[in-house]
């Protein structure tokens, strides 16, 4: 009879350990599965709550609201809110942080597969020569400013921009000057019209 009290005690005792092992585990693997999420796998998750929107804050003090249609390798692509018809590419290092809902973050870290296709190996340079390509007007928010015109051409780490005033085409006769803008001072880069 007190064997079977003490067999049953070093039973009840081993299961509570395997059960506080397999928590453990469990904790420590949800740790690592969290500390692998980029902010961009993030972002692409929020996008999917509350109405699509996000709100980003960017490195020169604005802010922006966007709802993401594209997620580069280093960028994400999207309609600003209020600005119908318009598209923009933000590049990640541009982002200070991300305003988000308690059920943007909850969707953020809930366990989601990797974002995939050829988009997302798509580099700010092949996005920003797409722009160029179409011959889209374009806004360039920088840490320095605001400045118009049309992508003329875009390098390994910076694009070459002919500045000219908005709605109006890129004609030589209208250009009043260039702008070679790197890409890391590169804020926003707004197109009134992509397509």
């Amino acid at each position: 009879m007190r064997w079977d009290r003490l067999f049953d005690d070093l039973e009840s005792q081993l299961d509570r350990e395997r059960l506080e092992e397999t928590r453990s585990l469990a904790i420590e693997s949800e740790r690592a599965r969290i500390g692998r999420l980029g902010l961009r796998e993030r972002i692409a998750a929020m996008s999917g709550a509350d109405d699509g929107a996000i709100r980003l804050d960017l490195v020169d003090a604005t802010s922006m609201q966007l709802r993401p249609t594209a997620f580069g390798r280093d960028w994400i692509g999207g309609v600003p809110a209020g600005r119908p018809g318009a598209q923009c590419v933000v590049p990640v290092a541009a982002i200070a942080a991300v305003s988000a809902s308690r059920r943007q973050v909850e969707e953020s870290l809930a366990s989601q597969t990797a974002l995939g296709g050829l988009i997302e190996r798509i580099g700010l340079a092949f996005a920003l020569r797409d722009l160029g390509r179409r011959r889209a007007g374009v806004e360039v928010r920088t840490l320095d400013g605001s400045v118009h015109g049309t992508i003329d051409r875009v390098a390994a780490d910076h694009l070459d921009l002919a500045l000219h005033e908005p709605g109006v085409p890129r004609r030589e006769r209208e250009v009043r000057g260039y702008r070679l803008v790197p890409f890391e001072r590169i804020t926003v880069v707004l197109a009134a019209d992509a397509t």
